[in-house]
């Protein structure tokens, strides 16, 4: 089915960049190992969690460890046929039916079962709670609980392929396509082995609280990935590719998993090149087969021998606003909004080549949560008019009210990034006009966590904070960025109202009054300024001469979610 899936998206998607494909060329030879540079950093194998949505796991191990959907190339969520089925139950209650295939078994020979979802849904419900400085906090880290905090209940025989969801009465979820999904399913008979029980499910629901730590712990941490040896027991695959290994030197290796039941991967080795790693280096090695890039953000790369286009992404090229020290007061943040030079940033930085006359990248961008080719998006950002570009006068004075005195504003990325660095010095000389010192506090450690310690006063990257790859249609990513308990609210920005807007639109199928939350939304969002939106972020999207089936998804999920079709020649 994917297959077939994959044909469809070549004819129809409007932003694919496909490959060349020589035919029948005698003299050409399938390469066994595909080089493939993307921006994500590999921190965690755990998608779910809030270290992994903000790092771009997605990107890397989205044909590692499958769901019942993933993100497809137009951001669009793309049923994983392979995986099982899902399908909505007719009824007052909203229920849905999950069926994952019967030949569904991971690289370590255990049986994919409902178990996953039951520990999905227990990890991301925010139902389990621990007293932290403030009071409770959430035990699992999730990056998000949209959509899980609906559910009643799941129906879950351990050990099961069969899972009925059943969501609260009087809740209806439209994008729940988008629970369960690549690269958030995480093996639940790892995390039984790991804490000593017999299966996830009846230790969740049994209600002991120091078990249900455990638990939570080892969610949280467990999967953590960094360069050298692993203990690859922790890491099965329920998808085409398994983890081999990870090394500074040798990259993220990803090999064909001979107990996957579906349509083998076509080249039996990929090896990920992450953030981190000298890309222009590899490049010159013929290391490299795809390239999937912030477009300018590789100074001296060279594309020679690819074919190369750069095309507005999925994600929000931002800054995440601290709530507190500098940005403690509203008008602070009005006024750095101000003097950052929007219009200026995106004629020098955010363009994908000729930008379209309306739609993604057609112009700075000044929604956080409504893409720009959405038909909503020209009636929702009227509160965006006195922010389109540098007005020093504006912000001068609006500095002068606050009662703040030259405040010195540090903004952190995940450095080096070249484009992202004169994003700053833009941004400093002027801001530096109405008062406002801005520092560049880019780091090659740089993790957004710095917001809420202190340690800088902004975050500038993609959705969720993500340093590469980010963003989907469905956008739960960028809704979830802005509300309280959420692990992705790294600016610590709180409205009830705005927490119950996005409630009511999760739920919401009239166009008219979807269109007016819309507007409540961003209207609210420009009168508070918790980010600051500049940009659909233009992504670098290149293909080696002589590959076949590869299609740009400048989404969260990146360029590799198709990389069990690539075949290169040479």
């Amino acid at each position: 089915m994917r297959r077939g899936t994959i044909r469809l998206i070549t004819v129809l998607a409007t932003a694919a960049v496909t490959t060349s494909v020589v035919a029948g060329c005698s003299t050409k030879n399938q390469v066994p190992s595909i080089g493939y540079a993307v921006d994500a950093a590999v921190t965690t194998y755990n998608g779910a969690s809030t270290l992994g949505a903000s790092s771009g796991t997605g990107a890397v191990f989205g044909r590692v460890l499958t769901g019942f959907f993933y993100t497809g190339p137009d951001g669009q969520q793309v049923a994983d046929t392979d995986v099982g089925t899902a399908k909505e139950v007719p009824g007052e209650t909203q229920t849905v039916q999950y069926r994952l295939n019967p030949d569904g078994v991971y690289s370590d020979g255990v049986q994919t079962s409902c178990d996953d979802l039951v520990l999905a849904w227990m990890a991301r419900s925010g139902k389990h709670t621990r007293t932290g400085e403030r009071g409770q906090v959430p035990m699992f880290d999730a990056a998000s609980t949209l959509g899980y905090d609906e559910i009643e209940r799941i129906d879950c025989q351990p050990g099961s392929k069969d899972a009925t969801v059943v969501f609260r009465p009087g809740k209806h979820y439209l994008p729940w396509r988008t629970l369960f999904a690549a690269a958030e399913m995480m093996p639940a008979h790892v995390v039984a082995k790991a804490v000593g029980v017999p299966d996830v499910v009846n230790a969740l629901q049994g209600g002991d609280g120091a078990l249900i730590t455990r638990i939570a712990d080892f969610w949280n941490t467990g999967w953590t990935l960094a360069p050298g040896a692993l203990d690859l027991a922790r890491f099965p695959s329920s998808g085409p590719y398994r983890l081999e290994s990870f090394s500074a030197r040798d990259g993220v290796v990803l090999v064909a998993n001979d107990k996957w039941w579906g349509d083998a991967p076509e080249t039996k080795r990929i090896v990920v090149w992450p953030r981190g790693t000298d890309y222009a280096a590899k490049s010159k090695e013929n290391a490299l087969g795809v390239i999937d890039l912030g477009a300018g953000s590789v100074a001296d790369l060279k594309l020679d021998g690819f074919d190369a286009r750069t095309v507005a992404g999925r994600g929000a090229e931002q800054l995440v606003l601290a709530s507190d020290g500098v940005f403690s007061r509203v008008e602070v943040r009005r006024a750095f909004a101000q003097c950052v030079p929007r219009q200026a940033l995106f004629d020098t930085l955010g363009k994908a080549g000729e930008p379209p006359t309306h739609g993604l990248g057609a112009s700075v961008l000044n929604s956080r949560v409504v893409q720009q080719d959405s038909l909503y998006y020209p009636a929702v950002v009227s509160g965006a008019e006195r922010y389109r570009g540098a007005d020093i006068p504006a912000a001068t004075a609006t500095l002068a009210s606050s009662g703040t005195a030259q405040p010195t504003v540090r903004i952190g990325y995940r450095s080096p990034d070249a484009r992202r660095a004169q994003t700053v010095s833009m941004i400093a000389e002027s801001c530096r006009g109405a008062g406002i010192t801005v520092l560049d506090a880019g780091a090659p450690d740089f993790s957004p966590v710095r917001l809420p310690e202190g340690a800088v006063d902004a975050v500038l990257a993609g959705t969720g904070a993500a340093p590469g790859p980010a963003g989907s249609s469905a956008g739960v990513a960028a809704f979830a960025a802005l509300r309280p308990g959420s692990g992705l609210d790294f600016g610590g920005f709180a409205n009830g109202r705005y927490d119950a807007i996005t409630d009511q639109l999760a739920g919401e199928a009239n166009s008219t009054t979807t269109l007016n939350l819309l507007t409540e939304a961003e209207n609210l969002l420009w009168a508070q300024v918790p980010s600051i939106p500049l940009f659909a972020t233009p992504r670098t999207i290149a293909f080696g001469h002589g590959m076949q089936n590869g299609i740009a998804g400048p989404t969260q999920a990146g360029t590799g979610w198709n990389m069990d079709r690539w075949v290169l020649q040479r």
